[in-house]
């Protein structure tokens, strides 16, 4: 009995491993079912499993083709390196100090910089340049660019050194700078210009908010602590290189809790002639309006000198010159000699010339019975009958006359008596939008009250 137990368990191993030979796909999905199945699936496949070394083995042989990656890896370790440094110039550089500063140690560059008539008179003792290098691995100078914004006319100039096979060669172009805008905010603490400064604004672009909310904010004495602003500005670039500010293009002042808003417009002109079948449009000279279409320009400009700080106003004071108390009719300007004064509004120059205590000065006849006046000039640079235009420059600040320091004393005279300038900025006149112009002015409107809603949502910058 024993015997043919045994005999039978053969006879079933040599039957199963003579299936698995011949059958082994369709066993192998049989025993992956079982395998899912549990242990005891697991159990059986074990106990059925032929012996591994009984199986077929086969060799199979192909060629395979290796990925390029050590062959890359040589072609990149191969390649020259190259290291970019960007800097601003500065009034004392020498080439030394300027390349030293770029992380350039090239003798060579330095001489060429040195001797070159075109660097000298481009770049060395220029100060506020953007200035980028491209050396190589060990330093040495490849190739230096400058850029530079000499003029308001929208181009920029890019001085160029480049190392060659016969040596360092320097080149001068002129190329259109292209304008991007941008957003921000700041807080008052102390003064505009600390919390511009603060924000990162350009100076330049806190002296346009200044000149657009003068008609209705004194910024000499009326800004508060917590006062605000949102300003979007243009900045002009040069090869992707921020060169200098551009216009303010909409900006919010909160004072003293009140919000004051303005925008710029330019007003949309259809030209052509009659027999035309297509019209051209050009743009007229633009303007700053609140967004209920109110122009911001006035009659009058508050201040004959970009924004300044006021050193006497327009009030009673003890005379430097004359040791006593005397009524000041006029306000003065604290500024370097040599700093631009501009007419206040259009007008016809009545007098230019030498005038007592005045020194150098100017008169201007304004309608309807106005007059200006700007004193104590170090140069004039207009004549009698010229007509001047708001915001032409007529004469540069001086020291002139009776005066103890360079600085401009103003004057505003209605009917032949003395105003405060002050006062009378505010309460000249300003234009609407035009009624051709509102429904371009209205959809321009909306956009900018979105941008301000959401520079109000901004974290504001602070100074302490």
């Amino acid at each position: 009995m024993k015997h043919r137990l045994i005999q039978a368990a053969e006879d079933s191993f040599a039957f199963a491993a003579d299936l698995v030979q011949r059958h082994p796909k369709q066993l192998t999905l049989v025993l992956t079912a079982l395998l899912l199945g549990g242990t005891g699936a697991t159990y059986a496949v074990a106990s059925l499993a032929p012996d591994a070394a009984d199986l077929p083995v086969h060799t199979v042989v192909e060629d395979v083709t290796p990925l390029q990656v050590f062959a890359s890896a040589d072609a990149v370790s191969d390649q020259p390196l190259s290291l970019f440094r960007s800097d601003t110039s500065r009034s004392n550089d020498t080439a030394e100090a300027l390349l030293k500063r770029l992380g350039v140690y090239d003798p060579q560059a330095a001489a060429f910089l040195r001797a070159d008539s075109t660097v000298q008179q481009t770049l060395m003792g220029r100060s506020g340049r953007a200035v980028t290098v491209e050396a190589g691995g060990d330093n040495t100078l490849h190739k230096l660019s400058a850029r530079w914004s000499p003029e308001d006319d929208g181009m920029f100039k890019r001085l160029t050194v480049e190392k060659t096979k016969t040596g360092f060669q320097s080149r001068v172009e002129t190329q259109p700078m292209t304008a991007s805008s941008r957003l921000t905010s700041g807080v008052i603490n102390s003064s505009l210009f600390a919390a511009t400064d603060d924000a990162r604004i350009p100076d330049a672009v806190a002296i346009q908010l200044a000149e657009i909310f003068s008609g209705d904010i004194d910024f000499r004495r009326a800004l508060r602590k917590g006062d605000r602003f949102s300003v979007t500005y243009e900045t002009l670039e040069g090869d992707g290189e921020p060169l200098r500010a551009g216009r303010v293009l909409n900006a919010e002042f909160v004072n003293g809790g009140k919000s004051f808003q303005a925008m710029w417009f330019q007003e949309p002109v259809t030209t052509g002639s009659a027999v035309a079948s297509t019209a051209s449009h050009t743009l007229t000279k633009g303007a700053y309006y609140t967004l209920d279409g109110k122009s911001l320009r006035r009659a009058f400009l508050s201040s004959p000198v970009e924004f300044s700080r006021i050193s006497s106003g327009f009030s009673m004071r003890f005379h430097p010159i004359l040791n006593k108390w005397k009524a000041h009719l006029g306000t003065d300007f604290a500024a370097t000699t040599g700093t631009p004064a501009r007419a206040v509004g259009d007008g016809v120059v009545a007098f230019s010339g030498v005038q007592n205590g005045y020194g150098n000065v100017v008169f201007v006849h304004h309608r309807n019975g106005n007059e200006t006046v700007y004193a104590h000039l170090s140069k004039l640079l207009v004549n009698k009958g010229q007509s001047v235009s708001q915001g032409q420059t007529i004469g540069l600040v001086g020291s002139t006359g009776w005066a103890t320091g360079p600085h401009l004393h103003f004057e505003v005279r209605v009917n032949g008596v003395q105003r405060d300038p002050m006062t009378i900025a505010r309460q000249s006149e300003s234009l609407p939008v035009p009624a051709s112009a509102k429904a371009a002015f209205a959809q321009a409107a909306v956009q900018v009250r979105a941008q301000l809603a959401m520079a109000a949502q901004m974290q504001p910058s602070s100074v302490q």
